[in-house]
């Protein structure tokens, strides 16, 4: 039963990655978890901002 739980609560963990990264995407922004994600024109390796 304990294996069971745990296994819910990882499984909510992922969903709720996986949910932020499309909503995130869908806003726009180009680099998910930047914080110049909207403003940056280059590649998320970019530090030139």
């Amino acid at each position: 039963m304990k294996n069971v739980i745990i296994v819910f609560i990882l499984l909510g963990i992922v969903a709720g990655i996986i949910w932020y990264f499309v909503h995130t995407k869908k806003r726009g922004a180009t680099c998910v978890g930047c914080p110049f994600a909207k403003a940056c024109v280059g590649k998320c390796s970019d530090k030139s901002v």
